[in-house]
């Protein structure tokens, strides 16, 4: 449902000299979950954890991936699986209690809708309002059940783990590093943040936060950010224009269509990236009052709200949990 490049990483210890002075982090990028990925360690020169890092990403591909027909979860949409990996049942079973949560505004079961409207095309395009109309009645999330590693939803149904597996697949990469002895590192998966631990000399690490249409180096607000996830969900990332109308990637389980609402973006901080990948779409849906109270109903879960006047909304207890600084 969303490919997350919305948070801009503003780590302010690599503009510090102070930091400078001490060794420089381990980075590697690459390519893995249809977007850019990368993993920088700031208490540990092995950069083979690294390197494991992102190899262990890619490796969910075959796993997670709607558009790869050889993955686990294509051959379970195609009827091919009885049973799945305990993985991807897991996962699966917490996109069903994110639409639970929501009341339906997050939904795993719209892959039919997201393959009409494609937003990773060359030439996206508004597709035919019958085909909408037709993959819409293929959607409804109470129609899946989850029952040990069996998955069964009815004929016509095909999910999609869009806005929720880079949040396992980040909180797993996160396991990964502690089990290797590291205690200060970020993953950034396509925009979906894990800050672990802090930076060297003991400060939060500092997340900016993207000014809706604007360059990516512009930021509308500040964050710190230790032992928590940062994931945004927006209009402006994958988007395009037809006729006048502006269509972005965040669909309406009600209509099939993009989500008409007043919000331009949700960023939400919480323990753990699934928690926050699933929540900044699902709030996103539900939009500024209902998201709101969904996320003040939560215990140890931010977010940031922007409309469309770019006006920013922080929940409860943002400002002084995250030291929110707004830069507009």
């Amino acid at each position: 449902m969303k490919r997350l490049l919305a948070p801009l990483l503003a780590l302010l210890c690599l503009l510090s000299a102070g930091c400078a002075a001490r060794s420089r982090p381990v980075t590697r990028t690459g390519f893995a979950l249809n977007t850019a990925i990368s993993v920088t360690l700031y208490d540990s020169r092995d950069s083979a954890i690294a390197d494991g890092a992102l190899a262990l990403c890619a490796s969910y591909e075959a796993v997670f991936s709607r558009t790869d027909p050889e993955s686990e979860l294509s051959r379970l949409n195609a009827g091919a699986l009885e049973e799945v990996s305990p993985e991807l049942a897991a996962v699966i079973a917490q996109a069903l209690s994110y639409a639970r949560l929501s009341g339906g505004a997050f939904d795993p079961t719209m892959g039919a809708l997201a393959d009409l409207w494609d937003f990773s095309a060359a030439d996206p395009a508004v597709p035919d309002p019958g085909d909408v109309a037709q993959a819409l009645r293929g959607t409804g999330y109470a129609g899946v059940t989850v029952r040990g590693n069996r998955v069964d939803f009815p004929q016509g149904c095909r999910l999609d783990l869009g806005a929720i597996a880079k949040g396992y697949i980040a909180d797993r990469v996160r396991d990964y590093l502690v089990g290797q002895g590291v205690a200060s590192a970020v993953i950034d998966l396509g925009g979906n943040l894990y800050c672990l631990g802090v930076k060297p000399g003991g400060e939060p690490f500092r997340v900016g936060i993207q000014y809706p249409y604007r360059d990516r180096n512009e930021v509308i607000a500040a964050i710190d950010a230790s032992d928590v996830s940062v994931v945004t969900s927006g209009v402006y990332e994958r988007c395009f224009e037809a006729e006048g109308v502006l269509y972005h990637h965040i669909l309406d389980s009600a209509t099939g269509y993009p989500v008409q609402n007043s919000l331009l973006a949700v960023t939400v901080i919480a323990p753990d990236s699934l928690t926050a990948d699933a929540l900044s779409t699902a709030c996103f849906a539900l939009g500024l009052e209902r998201g709101m109270a969904l996320i003040d109903s939560l215990d140890g879960v931010h977010a940031l709200f922007i409309t469309d006047d770019f006006a920013l909304h922080p929940s409860a207890g943002l400002e002084e949990s995250c030291r929110l600084e707004l830069l507009s």
